[in-house]
Order: structure tokens, then C-alpha cells, then sequence
């Protein structure tokens, strides 16, 4: 791996002419976000734009993750916000007492455009970015009715981007919808897995028969994901399917109480030789071909990275009709059902004939949509209509 840039001084920003865009991120744990920015950032033209990524924990997963990338400390990272911590005036005073100084730190390293990808950097960064005369791009990756889209964007952003239609901001008196542009994640077009040996792999990692109908659930275990209704569709299979049938769950709880919760419904289904917690592994797209099918039984998800994943690399998909969801899949890509319905999801799974050409239907249409080029190519669109008409010598 390269070696990191060197940090921006203010010095050597005064004598740079390319558009300037900084991308807080707050914490430091790696998702979706995180992966589209640094597609995003490999692909804008270096002669017209200097991406820098500000991070709350120098040299932590993110600092690492982004290593091969301009960086910078962010100026307040006492007031970081905790996963899971309700807002409090005490939250809402930590990320009052951060904004001179993110504002400073603007000004001084001449920031140009403030381009934040999910709500705490929102919350930290918007107002900062205001204060200090930038631009500042709302790129929205969550429920059209989280609290700050709905009240803070409307003041604050110059552009919002959703990842889909479903998570445009709803129209009203007062709503940024009028500023906002859907603009699909990124993703490695390029990506081709051989099923057969994933497959194989799997199967001998599990030690289980061949004829095993593998089903996968890929993220996070979080409410909103409905691990939990994958758990009652395996139950409702045991009955339907006329084959072994194997619950396959990559990713982890967020919060120990989803942990138990999920251990606690696997036992009372009946279901702990079919249901195995595979805990999170990468290269994601590698374990997603290993599975016969990925089942997405997520409601309100604005726009999943592995159903794209799946796509592109050839696995059948059976999800819940409910926000991006039937975006992604519109036209017959995928099998899509009612939410929160396990007898449907698991009628979808076992009724499945033939799924190649379904398969390769939606492997083309990822490939022509969903591209890092493409992606780059529109939001160095948004950049350019923000671009100040005269830079400041």
C-alpha cells in the first residue's frame, strides 16, 4: 500500500486552484458510506478537484481505510457523537461547542465544498460549513423522514443527493426537495465471482450435503433489516422445502440486545442446525455468489449495497417490496413480496425454477447502472454548478 499524502497546510491550500472538498466522517467504523466515498474519490479528476478526508480518530479504521487519501484530524473531535446515544441537551451542547472550530478549520485550509454521507457528520458538520462560507452537500443514505434531512437540510444544504427516489426528502412548505438529485451508489462494475467455487468453499466450510439450499442474509442485525423475520422464514421452509435448507446470517449486532434476541428466536423456531451466525467477512461479494440466494427481508432500507453486490455477481435475489428495494430491482430483476410476511418470503425462496436469466438480466442492468464512473460522473456535475465563479487568489 502507498504511503499516505501529507496533511493539507494552509500554505500549500492558498496556492491550490482545485476545487477543495472536504469529507468529515464521524466515529470510526466502516459501512456503505464509506466504501462509495472512496469509489468516488479514485475517480474525480485530480487536475479539477482535491477530495480530503477529516477523521475523528487519527489513525483508526477510517483514517486507515481512506490511508492512500488526503487527511486531516478533525479540530473537534471531543464532541463525537456514540452509536445508540439518545439526543440529549448534553449530546446537543458537544456538537454546539464544535462548531467554531470545525468553522475555523474550514476557513483556514479554504475548503470549497463540505460533502457529508450520513447523519452524525451532518449534525457536526452543516452548520460549520455555513458558518464558515463553504458549500455543503447533503449526501442522504437513510429514511426520507430522519429528523435532520427533514429540518436541518432545508436551511442548510445547497445540494442533496439520495441514494434512491425512496430517499428523496418528502415534498412540503419546507423541504430541500427541490435541491435534491437521486444519484445511486457506487459500485466495482468489474466484479466477477466464480459461484461454483464460492460455492463449493461454503458448502465444505459448513459441511453440510450438496443439495443444500443455501440462503443468505448480508448486514447488519439491526431492527430496520428484520433479522429476526429471516429467522421465522427458515422456520416456515422447514416445512415448505423438499431439500435442506441452511440460513446463512453474515454480519453482527450493533447492540448486544439484537445478539440475544436472535439467539433467543433461533431456539424457540426450532431452527439452530439450519440458522448459523457467520459473522462479518469480506470480500462480501465472494460469500454473497456463495449462496444460492440472498433474501432481503429489510423494510424502509433507502438502497442496499449487497443487492447490488448480488447482482453483479449473479445470485438470485428475493426481497421485500418495500424502498430501494423495488428500485433496484424494477423490471423483474429480482423476486420481490410483501414485507414483514415469512411465509411469502419463504414461498418466494423455495418456488425459484430456473434463475439464470433473471440472473443475467440483473447483472446487466447493475453493470449499466450502478458504475464508479458513472456515480463520479454526476456528482462532479453537482460540484461543478457549486463552483465559485472566481476563486480567490
Amino acid at each position: 500500500m502507498n504511503a499516505p499524502l501529507p496533511r493539507l497546510t494552509s500554505a500549500d491550500a492558498a496556492g491550490d486552484k482545485r476545487l477543495r472538498i472536504c469529507f468529515p466522517f464521524s466515529g470510526d467504523s466502516i459501512g456503505g458510506s464509506h466504501i462509495s466515498v472512496r469509489g468516488l474519490m479514485e475517480h474525480l479528476d485530480p487536475a479539477l478537484y482535491r477530495p480530503i478526508i477529516v477523521t475523528e480518530v487519527p489513525g483508526g479504521m477510517i483514517a486507515n481505510f481512506f490511508a492512500r487519501h488526503e487527511q486531516l484530524d478533525d479540530p473537534a473531535a471531543h464532541g463525537l457523537f456514540v452509536p445508540g446515544e439518545a439526543f440529549t441537551l448534553r449530546k446537543f451542547g458537544r456538537t454546539l461547542a464544535g462548531l467554531l472550530p470545525r468553522a475555523r478549520f474550514l476557513r483556514r485550509n479554504r475548503i470549497d465544498i463540505v460533502h457529508v454521507n450520513d447523519g452524525r457528520s451532518s449534525a457536526n458538520w452543516a452548520l460549520a460549513a455555513r458558518m464558515a462560507g463553504a458549500k455543503l452537500v447533503w449526501h442522504h443514505r437513510g429514511d426520507p423522514g430522519a429528523l435532520g434531512l427533514r429540518l436541518l437540510a432545508p436551511a442548510l444544504a445547497s445540494r442533496v443527493l439520495a441514494v434512491s427516489s425512496f430517499a428523496l426528502p418528502h415534498k412540503g412548505l419546507w423541504s430541500a426537495r427541490d435541491r435534491a438529485s437521486v444519484v445511486h451508489s457506487p459500485f466495482d462494475t468489474s466484479l466477477e465471482v466464480d459461484r461454483a467455487k464460492a460455492r463449493d468453499a461454503l458448502i465444505r466450510e459448513l459441511g453440510v450435503s450438496p443439495d443444500t439450499l443455501l440462503l443468505g442474509y448480508f448486514g447488519a442485525f439491526v431492527p430496520r433489516k428484520r433479522p429476526l423475520l429471516f429467522v421465522d422464514m427458515i422456520a416456515r421452509l422447514k416445512g415448505l422445502s423438499g431439500r435442506p435448507v441452511m440460513g446463512l446470517m453474515f454480519g453482527e449486532a450493533r447492540l448486544p440486545v439484537m445478539d440475544v434476541a436472535l439467539r433467543r428466536r433461533t431456539a424457540e423456531k426450532g431452527v439452530g442446525d439450519q440458522v448459523k451466525l457467520m459473522g462479518y467477512r469480506t470480500p462480501g461479494p465472494f460469500w454473497i455468489a456463495a449462496c444460492d440466494q440472498l433474501v432481503v427481508p429489510a423494510v424502509g432500507e433507502p438502497f442496499g449495497r449487497t443487492l447490488v453486490e448480488a447482482m453483479l455477481v449473479g445470485t438470485p435475489i428475493v426481497a421485500a417490496r418495500s424502498g430501494g428495494n423495488i428500485e433496484a430491482l424494477e423490471g423483474g430483476l429480482g423476486i420481490l413480496v410483501e414485507p414483514d410476511d415469512a411465509e411469502a418470503l419463504a414461498r418466494a425462496c423455495e418456488g425459484l425454477g430456473d434463475t439464470r436469466p433473471m440472473a443475467l438480466a440483473a447483472q446487466a442492468d447493475a453493470r449499466s447502472r450502478f458504475s464508479e464512473a458513472a456515480h463520479a460522473t454526476k456528482v462532479s456535475a453537482i460540484y461543478e454548478a457549486l463552483r465559485p465563479c472566481a476563486k480567490e487568489q
